[in-house]
């Protein structure tokens, strides 16, 4: 069942050649295993890295991505209270990221008992990329989704527009 529906009066962005558009990605949302090369950087120290992580894909959002705990800088990640709910994922967990006596507080968060759909990233972490020093997709800076409470990665192969931009809270 494919939920997706454009709000009235968005103009999806063409998607040229090598890119995909956030209006073709699935609602309900998708979890796929990416080899992408990616890289999160706080404190100017690399606290994950990995070539074997989860890319969620949702109608109107940029990829999210789910690194696997073991890919992170032990001990980055401090749990800590409190926690949200996702439609799709269930009940999230957040962290505090912390690296070279910085901290980033709720920067990141997993899903440690997912629903059946996203079993996959049970033991996997994602980070709001405007909260740390940087992501990096394949070489390529993230830009972050825009609005605080989404922590999509936006990269140039990604168009909108996105949810959380001004004017979207509705959609």
């Amino acid at each position: 069942m494919n939920l997706r529906r454009r709000p009235r009066g968005v103009a999806p962005v063409t998607a040229g050649p090598g890119q995909e558009s956030a209006w073709d990605y699935p609602r309900p949302a998708r979890c796929e295993l990416t080899d992408r090369h990616l890289i999160v950087i706080f404190g100017r120290e690399v606290v994950a890295e990995t070539r074997r992580a989860y890319r969620v894909l949702e109608t109107s959002h940029p990829p999210g991505y789910y690194i696997p705990t073991r890919d992170w800088r032990t001990p980055v990640l401090v749990p800590v209270p409190g926690s949200s709910w996702c439609e799709w994922k269930g009940q999230a967990q957040y962290y505090d990221v912390h690296a070279a006596g910085q901290t980033a507080r709720h920067a990141a968060w997993g899903y440690p008992e997912p629903t059946p759909a996203f079993a996959a990233i049970a033991d996997c972490v994602s980070v709001y990329p405007g909260l740390v020093e940087r992501c990096v997709v394949d070489g390529i800076e993230v830009i972050p989704q825009a609005g605080g409470f989404y922590g999509g990665w936006i990269t140039p192969n990604v168009v909108g527009p996105f949810k959380g931009e001004s004017g979207t809270w509705g959609w």
